[in-house]
């Protein structure tokens, strides 16, 4: 039986058709997942799914209901976590089930032993007093997915729920998913993470509401054999040797992994010649394709040009060596140490990635480095400046992308830009051409008098973005910049930053994509509130070994820690 089946499904909002006429069939025990582009119409097909979406045309059926006529007798029977924290963030972990468990009207002589069962299942059995807003990235998560099956559901629809979770509570997320599965639940699974959408039963990859591929991921990855090399150092510079690599249009596109460079070509014989991008001393090896290969091959996606800010940004004179510097930093709150007596300094133009499991202290750290937050002792330097003597005058040289949208959400995409643009000091002309400029380079001109709130996820970052680098900072913190947006957006980010680094810029940025924390000059992992290793991402790579991943490298390391 399929749990879900659609003939010609299609949902208009106004005069935008989100969904065309999609013919899909998701079948009983087994995880499906759903990936796209942003505003490919994930969200959109599983709201459908749960009837709070009538569609414009087409049919849907869900677990042997038509929708939308029986969408009450549907939604007693599924299990629902949306995009969005949807939890009471003032209730405990306890009040949030037992508060879903009247709803769900489970019988009261059943709620106690319910809760338990979960409590257990979701380890969050010791966390049963702390309120839902105090809890972490995963444990919010844990905690959604609890009350999303707290009347055992017969399909369980999950709309991107490893979004801004780190890879140990993702892993945590997927085998307690995986359970479900065996207990003959049903799972769709919306996802921006590529690795997830690899270990799914089934894809379904839409892209500007059509899909573009139905089937298991192996088929995918499949399509890319002998499509995809390595390019194996020494290299003079690793970033250039990648912008030289993707102006030839027979390298469809191209990453940079810890010491070597990814590149995807139809055919060996097309690739350019070594010494043509700077890597004379290098060589091309095949290697086995994933399913992000096949992903970025069937979009299409153009990445074979040099970032639009790399011609807008000044270049930026050589200042001190250190342009960063974390001295003994340490932050209390009360008798909680979020930060211990941390250390780094970061180059001029170097990409330092920021690394660790939520709530290990990698926010409080960047709030202090930003003279957003005072440190309990220690010292924060930026450009040779102490932020608590001299925040003001070091500030007009910071830009700063928060890990939440921290832009007027009610006021219009260029009331923001004009707005920060006076922050930041610019004026009269330059502060006009700065906002042409930034709206040119973004992609903002259609989005201009929408809402900042209303913006789609992709289109918030680039805003969130332009408005922390118009002013041509010295520094720039990004925190968690492409948190939950999709990997052609996510390429977009990194080809801008790679351009910044390149005009003399000094990033430093968090991520839980581990594939960024590759493209990083070197990573500083912090757990518990305490920095745990400091090196290039191909030297922690290698100390877990050989064939290691950096997410492997990730989890051994604080596994190591946690064992100490």
């Amino acid at each position: 039986m399929s749990l879900v089946e659609t003939q010609n499904l299609t949902k208009k909002f106004d005069n935008v058709t989100a969904l065309k006429n999609i013919n899909i069939k998701i079948k009983e025990n087994k995880i499906t997942g759903i990936v796209g582009p942003d505003g490919a119409g994930k969200t959109t097909l599983i709201r459908l799914m749960t009837g709070l979406l009538d569609n414009s045309s087409g049919n849907i059926k869900v677990l042997g209901y038509d929708l939308p006529s029986f969408s009450h007798e549907i939604q007693k029977l599924i299990g629902y976590m949306p995009q969005k924290f949807g939890l009471y963030e003032d209730l405990s972990v306890l009040e949030n089930l037992s508060l879903y468990a009247k709803l769900q009207e489970i019988p009261k002589k059943n709620i106690s032993s319910r809760i338990d069962e979960l409590l257990d299942f979701t380890n969050l059995k010791n966390f049963t007093s702390f309120l839902a807003k105090n809890l972490s990235g995963g444990m919010k998560q844990k905690l959604g997915l609890a009350c999303a099956l707290i009347k055992k559901p017969k399909l369980l629809l999950l709309d991107e729920p490893g979004v801004g979770v780190d890879p140990i509570s993702r892993k945590e997320l997927w085998s307690i998913v995986q359970k479900l599965i065996e207990d003959d639940v049903g799972v769709v699974w919306s996802t921006a993470y590529l690795d997830e959408a690899q270990l799914c039963d089934e894809v379904i990859l839409l892209n500007e509401g059509n899909i573009l591929f139905n089937g298991k991921p192996q088929k995918l990855i499949n399509e890319m054999k002998n499509k995809v090399f390595k390019i194996t150092g020494p290299f003079i510079n690793k970033r250039e040797t990648l912008r030289l690599a993707l102006k030839y249009d027979e390298i469809k596109d191209g990453v940079i992994q810890g010491d070597n460079i990814k590149v995807i070509c139809d055919k060996k014989d097309l690739l350019p010649n070594l010494e043509s991008i700077n890597a004379k001393k290098s060589k091309y090896e095949s290697i086995e394709p994933n399913f992000e290969d096949g992903f970025m091959n069937i979009l299409g996606g153009n990445f074979n040009s040099d970032s639009p800010l790399s011609k807008e940004l000044q270049k930026l004179p050589k200042t001190y060596d250190n342009l960063i510097e974390a001295i003994n930093l340490t932050k209390k709150f009360g008798d909680f140490t979020a930060t211990n007596s941390v250390n780094f300094k970061i180059k001029q133009g170097e990409i330092f990635g920021f690394l660790g499991p939520n709530g290990a202290g990698k926010s409080t750290t960047f709030k202090m480095l930003c003279g957003l937050m005072h440190p309990s002792s220690g010292e924060a330097k930026v450009l040779g400046l102490n932020l608590e003597k001299s925040s003001f005058k070091a500030r007009q040289k910071i830009g700063y992308m928060s890990q939440k949208f921290a832009l007027y959400g009610d006021i219009s995409v260029i009331e923001n830009m004009r707005f920060f643009a006076g922050i930041y000091g610019l004026k009269a002309n330059e502060k006009k051409e700065k906002i042409q400029s930034m709206i040119d380079i973004f992609e903002l001109k259609k989005y201009l008098k929408y809402p900042a709130k209303d913006l789609p996820l992709g289109f918030k970052q680039r805003l969130a973005l332009a408005c922390a680098v118009m002013h041509n900072p010295a520094v720039l913190f990004l925190d968690e910049p492409t948190s939950g947006i999709d990997p052609i957006t996510r390429r977009e980010f990194w080809n801008h930053i790679y351009a910044m680094v390149k005009k003399g810029m000094t990033i430093m940025v968090t991520t839980h994509f581990m594939d960024e924390a590759e493209y990083c000059d070197r990573i500083a992992l912090i757990y518990k509130g305490k920095a745990i290793a400091l090196d290039t991402p191909h030297n922690l790579i290698k100390q877990i070994g050989d064939n290691a991943t950096m997410e492997d490298a990730f989890i051994e390391i604080i596994k190591r820690n946690e064992d100490a």
